[in-house]
């Protein structure tokens, strides 16, 4: 594990099919108000030109190779002015989002874990916000509202509020936390409460980890970010949504039949409510 500099953002980008979105994103974090950080994208063996994508996108920028670890192919590493770096990280297998999340959390070099998907929208100020937001909290996990956007990333006017602060118990029957508004202070949380577990809903598990550790996570109610939404069987998602959180509930929180079906009522009716 790197020593952590205090002041840096690691933002960890888990890539996989994301050649067209993935400059845009590699732009939007060059965009941020806040300077200090280092932008980890993990390939996950994605089939098309993300990575193509990524190096014509910091082709301007002075880099080298990195000697490789266990289950990456390598690493390249792009200076890209004061306070800003990219590492490229090409994994050698595919093994879904949460163990490229964790890969890039292994090689994070910063105080802050940032979480941002390739194919979502950050706010210009999103970071700076958040930081100042947890410094005035004293606060090691935070997140933010959110508004659902069109497969173009257009907002719809969907905007997900969030409460001040969320619990344990009250995080088991919302699941209100987008991975994509989460920052943690790894002075305060221990980095393996971080680290994703290899199940489906992964982040919401990692979430309900860290809360069950007597880490309350910090909402601000302010829209920092915009959630991608392309078109796709509605009826197929609820299926799985519905299957991914009852297993949570019995397989990973190990909680009874009787309170598993008391949280999924709460969780199905704001997970309907956010949706219409």
């Amino acid at each position: 594990m790197k020593d952590k500099e205090d002041g840096l953002v690691s933002i960890i980008v888990p890539v996989y099919q994301a050649g067209a979105y993935i400059a845009d994103t590699i732009r939007m974090v060059f965009s941020q108000t806040y300077g200090r950080w280092e932008l980890l994208l993990v390939d996950d063996c994605s089939g098309d030109d993300s990575v193509a994508a990524i190096e014509a996108a910091l082709s301007a920028y002075e880099h080298h190779s990195v000697t490789a670890h266990e289950n990456i192919r390598h690493i390249e590493e792009y200076l890209c002015g004061e306070g800003k770096k990219v590492l490229l990280i090409c994994k050698n297998k595919n093994e879904g989002a949460a163990a490229a999340r964790n890969t890039g959390m292994d090689l994070a070099g910063g105080r802050y874990i940032a979480f941002l998907d390739a194919d979502d929208i950050w706010i210009s100020d999103k970071l700076e916000k958040q930081l100042s937001f947890m410094r005035e909290k004293r606060a090691g996990f935070v997140f933010s509202a959110y508004e659902f956007g069109d497969e173009s990333a257009m907002p719809t006017g969907k905007i997900v509020h969030v409460p001040e602060i969320l619990t344990y118990k009250e995080a088991l029957s919302r699941t209100v936390i987008f991975t994509t508004t989460v920052v943690l202070d790894r002075y305060i949380v221990p980095d393996g409460l971080m680290r994703m577990p290899q199940v489906e809903s992964e982040d919401t598990a990692a979430w309900w980890q860290i809360l069950r550790a007597g880490y309350p996570a910090c909402g601000l109610d302010e829209v920092l970010a915009v959630y991608r939404r392309p078109p796709r069987s509605l009826s197929s998602n609820k299926f799985k949504a519905v299957k991914r959180i009852w297993n949570l509930y019995r397989r990973q929180e190990k909680l009874s039949v009787v309170s598993s079906a008391f949280h999924f009522v709460f969780w199905a009716y704001r997970a309907t409510m956010r949706r219409i």
